[in-house]
């Protein structure tokens, strides 16, 4: 297993990925395009036999997180915390260490970009994984069952 670069052709399998492990939290085919197209260094795929999931942040701001299923139409110069839009991983690549290695991806890139913490919002019970990785609540989420979550870097 190997997460490389997302590209404009894995989009169809991200979406197709989106729809089986987040259900009515999934998003929009667009959504994920915009986030390639707007900042390609956070966005990559998990490669096991075929695509088995996908990773997707950005620098964003710590206070509002985007909606769910919002277009950005561009990066906010003066962001201050780098959001982990999502990790999605099949079924097939959970306890691997996919999950783990993705993580530190995202921590290397927030460290590389200078912001001070990582803020996702979590959804189906994501919640408890974040937790042992260090993210304390932060606020609400979209709806009762999802918690915005931050975690500080060291």
């Amino acid at each position: 297993m190997a997460w490389r670069p997302m590209q404009a052709d894995d989009l169809a399998a991200v979406a197709v990925i989106s729809d089986a492990v987040h259900g009515r939290y999934t998003e929009p085919v667009a959504v994920y395009a915009e986030r390639l197209a707007l900042y390609p260094e956070g966005c990559r795929v998990l490669i096991q036999d075929d695509l088995a999931g996908y990773l997707i942040g950005h620098p964003w701001h710590r206070d509002s997180p985007p909606a769910l299923g919002a277009l950005l139409h561009a990066l906010p110069a003066d962001a201050d915390s780098y959001y982990l839009h999502d990790i999605a991983l099949l079924p097939s690549a959970r306890g691997s260490g996919a999950g783990r290695a993705a993580l530190d991806l995202v921590i290397a890139q927030a460290r590389t970009l200078g912001l001070p913490d990582i803020t996702l919002t979590a959804v189906g019970g994501a919640d408890r994984f974040w937790a042992r990785h260090g993210f304390a609540q932060a606020g609400p989420g979209y709806d009762a069952e999802c918690h915005l979550m931050r975690r500080v870097l060291d």
